[in-house]
């Protein structure tokens, strides 16, 4: 069992950036992903980045350029830079990790509120 908990969210002005990290209670080197999902109000939670064990990384259309996002198998974390950002980022924020075997977990999330 792996637990993973986010910080970083918080509140932010319109163009501003937060850096999101989510810490692993165990080893994600061989989580085959890795990857941070957002759900707001109202809305059903949706992919916002990816980054695989080879490193390959994913980005949904809408943070692409704006978001990046990147794991440290040393450290067991995963970090999602956001830039740029706007009112229509605001969310939880969701640390997710998924091994082939051992299936999947999630994260509680974390309140990004983006201000105008």
């Amino acid at each position: 069992q792996v637990q993973l908990k986010e910080s970083g969210g918080g509140l932010v002005q319109v163009g501003g950036s937060l850096r999101l990290s989510c810490a692993a209670s165990g080893s994600i080197a061989t989580m085959n992903y890795m990857r941070w999902y957002r759900q707001a109000p109202g809305k059903e939670r949706e992919l916002v980045a990816s980054v695989a064990r080879s490193g390959n990384t994913n980005y949904a259309d809408f943070v692409k350029g704006r978001f990046t996002i990147s794991r440290d198998n040393a450290e067991n974390t995963v970090t999602l830079q956001m830039n740029s950002l706007t009112p229509e980022d605001t969310a939880v924020y969701y640390c997710y990790a998924f091994h082939l075997l051992r299936g999947d977990f999630w994260g509680l999330g974390t309140q990004v509120t983006v201000s105008a």
